[in-house]
């Protein structure tokens, strides 16, 4: 129910916190476990303040599935993205579709859309298999070493997703991305949680390294947009089919366009590349990793997943077609998701004064979801800690709430590379999981809320290849 005053209902529970900063350093040394904690203490729509008089930042949160489809879907035009997360990678990184809003993000939807169809990305299965079984081969050579699952998906990804963006460009974007995206991911979160920041233009020290290292990015990116249009000029190829396989994905950016929209300009290209490498690498690299981890701590589970991409491969590569015939994969992959979301905390701030769950939230709000909260929630999962892929059986979660399990959002704003980010998934792992038995020696990584969720240790596994 929304209205434009202030409405009535019960007083939204939640932590006390200290004494005059409130929950300040519960939700600075760990905000995930704040948010848990709040929601096992305080129920599914919580209020949390944190920061002194004067400073104090006050924002509520809606746990059950029902507050986060009112939030995402619902009344998504009620719930804007003017967090100042999203505020900050806009600054950072430029307006795409990641942080546009109104009619700038729905004419960059339609001209973006016709880039994700399911044709379109699942012509990006033999890049994917190739870095894989690049992967696989290296790890052939490393009998009984030890690698580390976060860093070596995270290059994996990143390789894979530069490789799709920019053809034949992948070494200088993915060596400038390694470099320059965790140092704008650490200041972009940092001053968006901050009760107080300098103005970006100061010449602090932490300002003028975030500055060169989205020069550097930026630089990047242009020289490879400026290069292929002079390629196409040059060679009158014209404009690519969206719908043809062999393109890369700048190529098709730099040709969207219709009669409505016009097309995208080199800035606004650009930026959609900048955001596709952030949330193309990190959250499809994050997802791969804790199912590999979570997979080597428990043998029974891993086997059967091997088994079936025994059975279902055989000694061929992965094509898109078998995204389908991988169900346990699948099942392995949508469980490591629900323990270790790619996207822990999704903000939206409330346009209008508005009712979740019966309390009140008043207009300007600032209203979080959290899909590390959700996913735990001991009403919707039981033993909700215990890695289970069963949970995903079909049936199982036909007979689930649409928004108990949310890691790519939902709603009008639903992530554009879903089936992406599953595609690439499924294909590398069972690339992986075919060639080699792993076992876990690190047990437990601790992780933290950034722009994605980041591990904090490392979570290596012992390698043994297959004949």
């Amino acid at each position: 129910m929304t209205s434009l005053t202030a409405p009535s209902g019960p007083a939204v529970p939640g932590p006390a916190g200290l004494p005059v900063i409130g929950s300040m350093l519960d939700l600075r040394r760990d905000s995930l476990a704040a948010f848990l904690n709040a929601q096992r203490a305080h129920g599914d729509v919580v209020r949390l303040q944190a920061g002194p008089p004067g400073l104090r930042s006050v924002f509520y949160a809606a746990f059950a599935p029902e507050g986060v489809q009112q939030i995402l879907a619902s009344e998504a035009a009620n719930f804007r993205k003017d967090h100042p997360l999203y505020e900050e990678v806009r600054q950072a990184l430029g307006n795409g579709l990641l942080t546009s809003q109104d009619e700038d993000y729905l004419r960059q939807r339609r001209l973006v859309q016709p880039l994700f169809t399911r044709r379109r990305v699942d012509s990006y299965a033999a890049a994917v298999t190739t870095e894989a079984a690049t992967v696989a081969d290296r790890w052939r050579t490393a009998e009984g070493a030890t690698v580390d699952v976060m860093s070596e998906m995270n290059r994996l990804a990143l390789r894979t997703v530069a490789r799709i963006l920019f053809g034949t460009d992948v070494a200088a974007a993915v060596d400038a991305v390694d470099r320059c995206l965790p140092v704008i991911n650490s200041y972009v979160v940092r001053r968006a949680y901050a009760p107080l920041t300098l103005p970006r233009d100061w010449p602090t020290p932490g300002n003028r390294k975030v500055r060169a290292a989205i020069d550097e990015l930026t630089a990047v990116c242009d020289r490879i947009i400026t290069e292929r249009r002079a390629a196409a000029d040059a060679t009158g190829t014209g404009q690519p089919d969206p719908e043809a396989a062999g393109a890369d994905l700048l190529s098709l950016l730099a040709a969207a366009g219709n009669e409505a929209d016009g097309s995208l300009d080199a800035t606004e290209v650009r930026e959609q590349v900048l955001i596709f490498l952030l949330a193309g690498h990190e959250t499809t690299a994050t997802s791969m990793a804790f199912t590999l981890h979570l997979l080597a701590r428990h043998p029974e589970q891993q086997e059967r997943v091997r088994e079936e991409t025994g059975r279902v491969l055989g000694d061929r590569t992965a094509t898109a077609a078998d995204l389908e015939r991988l169900p346990e994969l699948t099942m392995a992959l949508k469980e490591a998701m629900r323990l270790f979301p790619p996207a822990p905390v999704i903000s939206r701030r409330a346009v209008r004064a508005t009712e979740i769950g019966g309390h009140p939230v008043p207009a300007g709000a600032d209203v979080i979801v959290s899909p590390w909260v959700t996913h735990r929630h001991p009403g919707l999962w039981d033993d909700p800690e215990r890695f289970d892929p069963q949970r995903f059986t079909p049936e199982r979660e036909a007979a689930r709430h649409r928004y108990a399990w949310f890691p790519f959002g939902g709603g009008p704003r639903a992530c554009i590379g879903q089936h992406f980010s599953m595609l690439e998934s499924v294909l590398a792992l069972a690339t992986l999981l075919r060639a080699h038995d792993l076992e876990a020696v690190d047990h437990d990584v601790p992780v933290g809320a950034g722009i994605t969720l980041q591990p904090m240790g490392t979570a290596r596994v012992r390698l043994r290849p297959r004949g």
